[in-house]
């Protein structure tokens, strides 16, 4: 058991995360920087002596989880420290995939994009290059703890990159901006994969050797209205069909949540409790998901929080 925290390593304050705006289309701009968007769950580290948390973006304890991650954090030399970064879990290409990271398929990993604070210092007002040169300075050299990687100076070379690698986009940040704790255009980010989260409303029922149930019913919050967005049918085995169905049973529910519910005889409606993560190939043009592939749960936000697209 670590020793009781002084009153020295607090650090006086919780944050929500930053968030970036979502555009349409790469760009170059003079000042800004290229990272890797990253394919994982957001997470907040707060290393305050020597206590360890690591909090989701809805403030969720994630610290057992992650443990591999606490330990990395816990043995560096600061006293006090708060990063902003996305515990991912890499393929053999190094391409982070979220379906690994539920699955417990690798190793964890801490990509750090950001330093809030750091040894009795709050840094949120400095701009994203002093806080990037601190964040450097606090994590040094740990195989856990990665420096969210910059592809190229030139945001058009970024995205050539993120396409030729296959990652999941790219974030642009201005170097100039401090850290606010909401959605900003200070941090935009350009997607190369259309992958996003989807509230389950339902699933349909198995037919032919599939058990438990056949596709999800998907849904989006427009206008503070759940709108039927598609189904999807694949990315389950046989023990992810069954535990979703396990965790559906107390959801049950005789009426849709959904404004515009399908037709699909024999579906079955759920209450808009749980998040699905898919990855899709486009919208089509009355608004649903053009295949779709199950990658998994997330629990890191309200489902009230998922929106149509604009």
């Amino acid at each position: 058991m670590p020793p009781p925290m002084r009153a020295a390593d607090r650090i006086p304050f919780r944050v929500h995360p930053m968030l970036a705006t979502l555009v349409a289309q790469p760009f170059d701009r003079r000042g800004w920087v290229f990272e890797e968007k990253y394919d994982g769950d957001r997470m907040l580290a707060y290393k305050e002596g020597a206590s360890v948390r690591l909090l989701s973006r809805n403030g969720k304890d994630r610290s057992d989880r992650f443990r591999g991650v606490v330990e990395a954090i816990a043995s560096l030399t600061c006293r006090t420290l708060l990063l902003d970064g996305e515990v991912v879990a890499f393929d053999s290409k190094r391409i982070s995939r979220f379906q690994l990271l539920q699955q417990g398929g690798a190793e964890p990993i801490y990509a750090v994009f950001d330093c809030l604070f750091l040894d009795g210092a709050d840094l949120r007002a400095e701009p994203l290059r002093a806080r990037r040169a601190a964040l450097e300075r606090a994590i040094g050299s740990n195989p856990i703890l990665l420096l969210s990687r910059r592809l190229a100076a030139d945001g058009y070379d970024a995205f050539r990159i993120a396409q030729r690698r296959g990652y999941e986009g790219l974030v642009a940040k201005d170097e100039s901006s401090a850290y606010v704790e909401r959605r900003s255009r200070s941090w935009l980010k350009v997607k190369v994969h259309q992958e996003d989260e989807f509230v389950i409303c339902g699933y349909t029922q198995p037919a032919g050797e599939r058990q438990y149930f056949g596709a999800l019913l998907l849904g989006a919050y427009e206008d503070r209205k759940l709108r039927y967005v598609g189904k999807v049918g694949t990315g389950f085995d046989r023990q992810t069909l069954a535990g979703l169905h396990k965790r559906f049973q107390p959801l049950l529910r005789v009426k849709p949540a959904l404004i515009d519910p399908p037709s699909d005889k024999g579906a079955v409606f759920l209450a808009p409790k749980l998040i699905a993560q898919i990855a899709f190939q486009e919208w089509t043009e009355d608004r649903k998901l053009r295949q779709p592939v199950f990658l998994g749960l997330r629990d890191d936000k309200s489902p009230k929080e998922v929106l149509m697209p604009s």
